[in-house]
Protein backbone atom coordinates (compact mmCIF):
# COMPACT_ATOMS: atom_id res chain seq x y z
CA UNK A 1 0.00 0.00 0.00
CA UNK A 2 1.50 3.35 -1.15
CA UNK A 3 0.49 6.75 1.39
CA UNK A 4 1.76 10.40 0.45
CA UNK A 5 3.64 11.34 4.24
CA UNK A 6 5.44 14.56 4.48
CA UNK A 7 5.27 15.24 0.66
CA UNK A 8 6.77 11.88 -0.14
CA UNK A 9 5.25 8.73 -1.52
CA UNK A 10 5.65 5.81 1.21
CA UNK A 11 4.77 2.10 0.69
CA UNK A 12 3.47 0.73 4.15
CA UNK A 13 1.96 -2.76 5.34
CA UNK A 14 -0.68 -3.47 8.10
CA UNK A 15 -1.75 -6.96 9.38
CA UNK A 16 -3.95 -7.80 12.49
CA UNK A 17 -5.78 -6.35 14.40
CA UNK A 18 -5.64 -4.63 17.84
CA UNK A 19 -3.51 -2.35 19.96
CA UNK A 20 -0.60 -1.13 17.26
CA UNK A 21 2.96 -1.97 17.15
CA UNK A 22 5.30 -0.14 14.46
CA UNK A 23 8.05 -1.99 13.25
CA UNK A 24 11.32 0.37 12.01
CA UNK A 25 13.86 -1.54 9.44
CA UNK A 26 17.52 -1.47 9.46
CA UNK A 27 19.89 -0.14 7.31
CA UNK A 28 19.54 -1.24 4.08
CA UNK A 29 16.85 -3.03 4.21
CA UNK A 30 13.12 -2.32 4.01
CA UNK A 31 9.78 -3.54 5.53
CA UNK A 32 9.79 -6.77 4.44
CA UNK A 33 12.90 -7.55 6.87
CA UNK A 34 10.05 -8.17 9.40
CA UNK A 35 7.84 -10.83 7.54
CA UNK A 36 8.81 -13.80 10.09
CA UNK A 37 7.62 -11.12 12.76
CA UNK A 38 4.39 -10.51 10.91
CA UNK A 39 3.85 -14.28 10.89
CA UNK A 40 3.91 -14.68 14.49
CA UNK A 41 2.64 -11.14 15.45
CA UNK A 42 -0.05 -10.50 13.58
CA UNK A 43 -2.72 -13.03 15.17
CA UNK A 44 -1.55 -10.68 18.74
CA UNK A 45 -1.55 -7.25 17.41
CA UNK A 46 -1.59 -4.85 14.54
CA UNK A 47 1.74 -5.07 13.07
CA UNK A 48 2.56 -1.16 10.86
CA UNK A 49 5.77 -1.39 8.87
CA UNK A 50 7.07 0.95 6.19
CA UNK A 51 9.54 1.28 3.94
CA UNK A 52 11.99 4.51 5.11
CA UNK A 53 12.82 7.04 2.16
CA UNK A 54 15.04 5.35 -0.55
CA UNK A 55 14.30 1.25 0.31
CA UNK A 56 12.21 -0.89 -0.59
CA UNK A 57 9.13 0.71 -2.33
CA UNK A 58 9.66 4.34 -1.53
CA UNK A 59 11.32 6.28 -3.62
CA UNK A 60 14.38 8.33 -2.21
CA UNK A 61 14.12 11.97 -1.69
CA UNK A 62 17.23 14.83 -2.63
CA UNK A 63 17.97 14.92 0.91
CA UNK A 64 19.94 13.04 3.63
CA UNK A 65 17.52 10.74 5.46
CA UNK A 66 17.39 11.78 9.01
CA UNK A 67 16.50 9.83 11.78
CA UNK A 68 14.15 12.47 12.58
CA UNK A 69 12.71 12.41 9.03
CA UNK A 70 12.28 8.49 9.66
CA UNK A 71 10.19 9.05 12.95
CA UNK A 72 7.96 11.78 11.83
CA UNK A 73 7.08 9.57 8.65
CA UNK A 74 6.11 7.21 11.21
CA UNK A 75 4.54 9.31 13.25
CA UNK A 76 2.05 10.20 10.08
CA UNK A 77 1.53 6.94 9.22
CA UNK A 78 -0.07 6.40 12.47
CA UNK A 79 -2.09 9.09 11.89
CA UNK A 80 -3.19 8.41 8.72
CA UNK A 81 -4.32 5.17 9.96
CA UNK A 82 -6.22 6.75 12.92
CA UNK A 83 -4.01 5.22 15.78
CA UNK A 84 -3.12 7.30 18.65
CA UNK A 85 -0.61 5.01 20.33
CA UNK A 86 1.70 2.05 19.32
CA UNK A 87 4.43 -0.17 20.60
CA UNK A 88 7.60 0.89 17.96
CA UNK A 89 10.20 -1.31 17.31
CA UNK A 90 13.48 -0.49 15.67
CA UNK A 91 16.17 -2.66 14.70
CA UNK A 92 19.56 -0.84 14.31
CA UNK A 93 19.42 2.31 11.76
CA UNK A 94 15.35 1.74 12.85
CA UNK A 95 16.63 1.96 16.69
CA UNK A 96 18.08 5.31 16.04
CA UNK A 97 14.57 6.32 14.60
CA UNK A 98 12.91 5.05 17.59
CA UNK A 99 15.04 6.91 19.23
CA UNK A 100 14.53 10.36 17.77
CA UNK A 101 10.58 9.33 17.95
CA UNK A 102 10.73 8.60 21.80
CA UNK A 103 12.01 12.05 21.48
CA UNK A 104 9.50 13.70 18.90
CA UNK A 105 6.44 11.74 19.86
CA UNK A 106 6.57 10.85 23.50
CA UNK A 107 2.86 10.73 24.16
CA UNK A 108 2.58 8.25 21.08
CA UNK A 109 4.81 5.58 22.41
CA UNK A 110 3.22 2.54 24.59
CA UNK A 111 6.37 0.71 24.23
CA UNK A 112 9.87 0.62 23.11
CA UNK A 113 11.73 -2.37 21.49
CA UNK A 114 15.49 -1.43 20.71
CA UNK A 115 17.10 -4.34 18.72
CA UNK A 116 20.59 -4.32 17.33
CA UNK A 117 21.05 -0.96 17.91
CA UNK A 118 23.01 1.84 20.11
CA UNK A 119 22.52 4.96 22.06
CA UNK A 120 25.36 7.24 20.87
CA UNK A 121 26.21 9.16 17.94
CA UNK A 122 29.47 8.02 15.22
CA UNK A 123 32.60 8.77 15.91
CA UNK A 124 34.36 11.57 13.86
CA UNK A 125 36.11 8.50 12.37
CA UNK A 126 32.64 6.73 11.76
CA UNK A 127 31.15 10.08 10.39
CA UNK A 128 34.21 10.59 7.36
CA UNK A 129 33.61 6.73 6.75
CA UNK A 130 30.35 6.83 5.82
CA UNK A 131 30.51 9.62 4.08
CA UNK A 132 32.93 8.23 2.05
CA UNK A 133 31.33 5.14 1.21
CA UNK A 134 28.18 7.24 0.21
CA UNK A 135 30.43 9.17 -2.22
CA UNK A 136 31.84 5.87 -3.35
CA UNK A 137 27.86 3.85 -3.36
CA UNK A 138 27.35 6.64 -6.27
CA UNK A 139 30.25 6.57 -7.91
CA UNK A 140 30.05 2.46 -8.01
CA UNK A 141 26.46 0.97 -6.94
CA UNK A 142 25.13 -0.76 -4.36
CA UNK A 143 27.67 -3.67 -4.76
CA UNK A 144 30.13 -0.68 -2.81
CA UNK A 145 27.94 -1.22 0.21
CA UNK A 146 27.87 -5.05 0.10
CA UNK A 147 31.11 -4.70 0.30
CA UNK A 148 31.32 -3.06 3.59
CA UNK A 149 28.33 -4.27 5.55
CA UNK A 150 27.57 -7.82 4.22
CA UNK A 151 30.78 -9.38 6.47
CA UNK A 152 29.05 -7.16 9.37
CA UNK A 153 25.52 -7.90 9.31
CA UNK A 154 25.24 -11.47 10.15
CA UNK A 155 26.99 -13.47 12.91
CA UNK A 156 29.75 -15.58 12.55
CA UNK A 157 27.25 -18.55 13.07
CA UNK A 158 25.34 -17.41 10.22
CA UNK A 159 28.07 -16.86 8.13
CA UNK A 160 29.00 -20.68 8.68
CA UNK A 161 26.24 -22.44 9.05
CA UNK A 162 23.49 -20.71 7.15
CA UNK A 163 24.95 -19.13 3.96
CA UNK A 164 21.86 -19.20 2.08
CA UNK A 165 20.75 -16.14 4.48
CA UNK A 166 23.98 -14.20 3.75
CA UNK A 167 23.14 -14.84 0.02
CA UNK A 168 19.97 -13.47 0.21
CA UNK A 169 20.91 -10.47 2.43
CA UNK A 170 23.32 -9.69 -0.57
CA UNK A 171 20.54 -9.34 -3.03
CA UNK A 172 18.25 -7.66 -1.11
CA UNK A 173 21.14 -5.08 -0.54
CA UNK A 174 21.82 -4.88 -4.52
CA UNK A 175 18.37 -4.65 -5.41
CA UNK A 176 18.19 -1.19 -3.44
CA UNK A 177 18.72 2.04 -5.16
CA UNK A 178 22.52 4.01 -4.33
CA UNK A 179 20.61 7.23 -3.92
CA UNK A 180 18.75 5.60 -1.04
CA UNK A 181 21.64 3.71 0.32
CA UNK A 182 24.16 7.29 0.01
CA UNK A 183 21.24 9.45 1.50
CA UNK A 184 21.14 7.22 4.83
CA UNK A 185 24.50 7.05 5.49
CA UNK A 186 24.65 10.83 5.49
CA UNK A 187 21.29 10.43 7.79
CA UNK A 188 23.63 8.34 10.24
CA UNK A 189 26.41 10.06 10.08
CA UNK A 190 24.64 13.08 11.27
CA UNK A 191 22.54 11.45 13.75
CA UNK A 192 21.62 12.66 17.39
CA UNK A 193 23.20 11.26 20.75
CA UNK A 194 20.67 9.49 22.09
CA UNK A 195 22.48 8.87 25.68
CA UNK A 196 20.53 11.82 27.19
CA UNK A 197 17.44 10.23 25.68
CA UNK A 198 17.15 7.04 27.80
CA UNK A 199 16.30 8.58 31.55
CA UNK A 200 13.07 10.22 29.85
CA UNK A 201 11.70 7.22 28.18
CA UNK A 202 8.83 6.35 30.47
CA UNK A 203 6.76 3.36 28.65
CA UNK A 204 8.29 -0.33 29.15
CA UNK A 205 11.24 -1.49 26.73
CA UNK A 206 12.72 -4.33 25.51
CA UNK A 207 15.95 -4.18 24.61
CA UNK A 208 17.09 -7.38 21.96
CA UNK A 209 21.01 -7.92 20.83
CA UNK A 210 22.62 -10.81 18.93
CA UNK A 211 25.52 -12.10 20.70
CA UNK A 212 27.88 -12.46 17.46
CA UNK A 213 26.75 -8.33 16.80
CA UNK A 214 29.89 -6.83 16.05
CA UNK A 215 28.56 -3.64 14.57
CA UNK A 216 26.59 -2.90 18.00
CA UNK A 217 27.97 -5.42 19.90
CA UNK A 218 26.33 -6.74 23.67
CA UNK A 219 27.88 -3.91 25.76
CA UNK A 220 26.07 -1.27 24.17
CA UNK A 221 22.55 -3.02 24.76
CA UNK A 222 23.57 -3.47 28.27
CA UNK A 223 24.32 0.34 28.55
CA UNK A 224 21.09 0.84 26.87
CA UNK A 225 19.03 -1.23 29.49
CA UNK A 226 20.77 -0.12 32.24
CA UNK A 227 19.99 3.57 31.24
CA UNK A 228 16.80 2.62 30.69
CA UNK A 229 14.29 2.89 33.68
CA UNK A 230 12.85 -0.99 34.00
CA UNK A 231 14.03 -2.12 30.74
CA UNK A 232 14.26 -5.95 29.64
CA UNK A 233 17.24 -7.36 28.14
CA UNK A 234 17.63 -10.25 25.87
CA UNK A 235 20.83 -11.54 24.18
CA UNK A 236 20.12 -14.04 20.70
CA UNK A 237 22.08 -16.41 21.03
CA UNK A 238 24.28 -17.22 17.93
CA UNK A 239 22.96 -14.21 16.16
CA UNK A 240 24.82 -11.15 14.68
CA UNK A 241 23.41 -7.90 13.72
CA UNK A 242 19.93 -8.71 12.18
CA UNK A 243 18.72 -11.20 15.10
CA UNK A 244 15.44 -11.34 14.15
CA UNK A 245 16.79 -12.94 10.31
CA UNK A 246 18.91 -15.06 11.55
CA UNK A 247 17.04 -16.44 14.98
CA UNK A 248 13.47 -15.47 14.59
CA UNK A 249 12.05 -17.69 16.63
CA UNK A 250 13.61 -16.96 19.93
CA UNK A 251 13.36 -12.80 18.61
CA UNK A 252 9.73 -13.88 18.01
CA UNK A 253 9.65 -15.45 21.70
CA UNK A 254 10.59 -12.57 23.20
CA UNK A 255 8.60 -10.11 21.29
CA UNK A 256 5.37 -12.08 21.91
CA UNK A 257 6.52 -11.79 25.67
CA UNK A 258 6.73 -8.78 26.00
CA UNK A 259 3.82 -8.08 24.23
CA UNK A 260 1.44 -9.77 25.58
CA UNK A 261 2.69 -8.55 28.90
CA UNK A 262 1.63 -4.89 27.88
CA UNK A 263 -2.44 -6.14 27.27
Amino acid sequence: MKATLGGAEIEYDVRGEGAAALFLHAFPLGLDMWDAQVETLAPRCRVVRFDARGFGGSPPGDEPLAMDRIADDGASLLDHLEIERAVVAGCSMGGYAAFAFARRHPGRLRGLVLLDTRAGADTEEAKANRKALAARVLAEGAQAAVEVFLPKLMGETTHRERPHLVAHLRERILATSPRGIANALHGLASRADSRGTLAAIRVPTLVLVGEEDVLTPPSEAEAIAQAVSGARLAVIPKAGHLANLESPAVVNAALASFLDGLA
